[in-house]
């Protein structure tokens, strides 16, 4: 069975489309090395990440507020299920990745949120990474101590 094409209005995509075609909106949140597959459905307010629960994977409050804040934010922590896919970087980028993800599969259900989201910072990738090392330093900007003689 083929699947049916997804309509596009002017203002973005179709929201009765959405419902009927997909079980689920996927988008992608990437932050220094970290790269977050997050895929939001209609449910009861359940978050997963690499199959576990959220607040135990990302184990610092600071960390799972960061990575639920576009949730919070819009007063829809309860309407959604959540499942992300985390690889690379380390857990706080990692939380920085899927609070982008989120943040793009949210605005990619309904459009009426990229406004709030993008006044919040949400949908903005911090596009910042580590340096490369240079030949004859040491790391990407330190030179060898200098010796007289």
């Amino acid at each position: 069975m083929a699947k049916k094409e997804v309509k596009k209005t002017e203002k973005g995509i179709n929201k009765e489309a959405v419902k009927k075609v997909a079980r689920y909106i996927e988008a992608v949140g990437r932050r220094k090395t970290a790269i977050a597959r997050v895929r939001v459905s209609g449910g009861k307010g359940a978050f997963v990440v690499n199959g576990k629960e959220f607040k135990q994977y990302f184990n610092l409050e600071r960390l799972w507020l960061a990575a639920s804040a576009p949730l919070r934010e819009l007063k829809l922590g309860d309407k959604f299920d959540v499942e992300a896919r985390v690889s690379g970087g380390g857990v706080k980028a990692q939380a920085g990745a899927v609070r982008l993800g989120l943040s793009r599969a949210l605005v990619l259900g309904d459009p009426e949120f990229k406004k709030r989201l993008r006044k919040l910072g949400f949908l903005t990738r911090d596009s910042r990474k580590v340096e490369r090392k240079k030949y004859g330093l040491k790391k990407a900007r330190r030179a060898p101590q200098w010796q007289k003689r």
